[in-house]
């Protein structure tokens, strides 16, 4: 099966493949395929041929024929390096961070703010290299939001403007299918097909919408057609140029794979799929499941021309950039957010026990190591975050890009902390971006308390 190239929701994705443990049977290598490595997953069930039990029991109670996982305490390993057919970075521009606060009541027994918080989190802030940057980070519930940037602050500051967040959608999308699992309306199960096309038999084989939000279906990065069809508008909006119906077309005729290939298509076809399942849209349903229960008011889907989206840049940080349009792949990467929504967003997985009740099983779920792969089965998954090693404990992530905007989202239980990432400049070579926020999040944050939630910073941009 060919790789597919490279997309603007594809940064942060890992690129190796590894062949799928849908047990009961082992998978078989393909004629023409390539070598790849095989990943364990967690007591995977016999009963809806799903690769993972976390999200609801296995009535069989069968045994998992993969290889227990056993956590690692090695480093964590870098973030995700550029392709190699991007082209060098420009050189960099001076920016200016200013930083506000919001203090938040912490449990008694936290940690004060680290007395080098502010520091770091303007030197992130500065070697991002865009137009517009914001670093949100909470430690034990005590937020600090910095902000700064190349370009001339906007009309509204920066921390109260919507911000892109590509492919990190996919966490938002993972919540809301472990709440309909947690919910009782699915069981993770089910083929996708069955809800997409009713008159049509799953076959022995299909893909289940586990398969979908796992990168386990075999379906490639973007559906067949994409490229021709997205070629006319592919400095612009190519998503747009592939409406919804074309997605699920496209996935109807497709045959299932078995190897990990991390996809936007196939959790595109998962959102379609619940929105199906459901009879609910797509956007009423997240909604309904994640952005009410949460008041993240300050999150939307699309936007909408009243002045609260921030604007995209291309690579060379100053040509402006459309606000992106996701045509069918809404589930993939159409949420924008302020980074105060995003905080909210990241602190209940920190605190599941203080989210909505309804949230709260589901919450834990999604934290759940589903599948692993690679060498020694490095790479760790769950149904909505890539989980990393630190000396402490796990770290969470995802990361996300659009035509001109990027974002990293990430939390750490064993610190307390919460960060969420945003810019708008397109991805580069050797970008910074990925990079800072990542080695902020990885940090071990040990140092001298700082007076209560004061951070001063550079000078005064929003």
């Amino acid at each position: 099966m060919k790789q597919s190239g490279t997309s603007p929701l594809l940064q942060g994705a890992v690129q190796d493949h590894a062949r799928a443990a849908a047990a009961p049977r082992r998978p078989t290598r393909k004629r023409g395929a390539s070598p790849s490595r095989p990943y364990a997953c967690w007591e995977p069930t016999r009963c809806c041929r799903a690769p993972f039990c976390a999200l609801h029991p296995c009535p069989t109670n069968s045994p998992c024929s993969a290889k227990p996982w056993r956590p690692s305490h090695r480093a964590p390993a870098p973030a995700p390096a550029a392709s190699a057919d991007e082209p060098p970075p420009l050189r960099a521009a001076p920016a200016v961070a200013t930083a506000t606060a919001t203090p938040r009541v912490p449990s008694p027994d936290a940690p004060r703010s680290d007395g080098a918080l502010g520091e770091r989190l303007a030197k992130a802030v500065v070697a991002s290299d865009a137009p517009d940057v914001v670093f949100a980070l909470s430690r034990h519930g005590r937020r600090t939001v910095l902000s700064g940037g190349t370009a001339a602050p906007p009309p509204l500051p920066r921390v109260d403007l919507r911000y892109e967040i590509g492919s990190a959608t996919k966490t938002f999308t993972g919540l809301t299918l472990a709440r309909l699992i947690h919910g009782g309306r699915l069981t993770g199960g089910e083929p996708a097909t069955v809800f997409l096309d009713r008159g049509r038999p799953a076959g022995p084989d299909p893909v289940t919408l586990a398969h979908l939000i796992t990168h386990t279906s075999g379906l490639p990065a973007l559906p067949a057609g994409f490229y021709l069809r997205g070629l006319p508008a592919w400095r612009t909006n190519p998503y747009a140029r592939f409406p919804a119906e074309r997605v699920v077309d496209a996935f109807l005729r497709h045959r299932p794979g078995t190897r990990w290939r991390y996809s936007n298509y196939g959790v595109s076809v998962l959102g379609h799929a619940l929105a199906a399942a459901t009879g609910t849209p797509w956007e009423d349903l997240l909604t309904e499941q994640v952005l009410r229960p949460l008041d993240l008011n300050g999150t939307a889907l699309r936007a909408d021309g009243s002045g609260l989206d921030a604007t995209g840049h291309g690579k060379d940080g100053e040509s402006p950039v459309a606000a992106f349009d996701p045509g069918g792949f809404q589930a993939a990467g159409a949420v924008r957010a302020t980074p105060h929504d995003l905080l909210t967003f990241l602190e209940t997985h920190l605190n599941p026990a203080g989210a909505p009740r309804q949230l709260a099983a589901a919450l834990r779920a999604v934290c759940r190591p589903v599948l692993r792969r690679g060498i020694g089965h490095r790479h760790v998954h769950t149904i909505a975050w890539f989980r990393h090693p630190t000396d402490g404990g796990p770290m969470y992530f995802h990361s996300g890009a659009t035509l001109g905007q990027q974002a990293f989202l990430g939390f750490r239980p064993d610190t307390g902390t919460a960060l969420a990432a945003l810019c708008t400049r397109r991805f580069r070579a050797h970008d910074p971006f990925l990079a800072a926020a990542y080695a902020l999040l990885a940090e071990e944050w040990r140092g001298p308390p700082a007076p209560a939630a004061t951070c001063r910073t550079g000078a005064g941009q929003p």
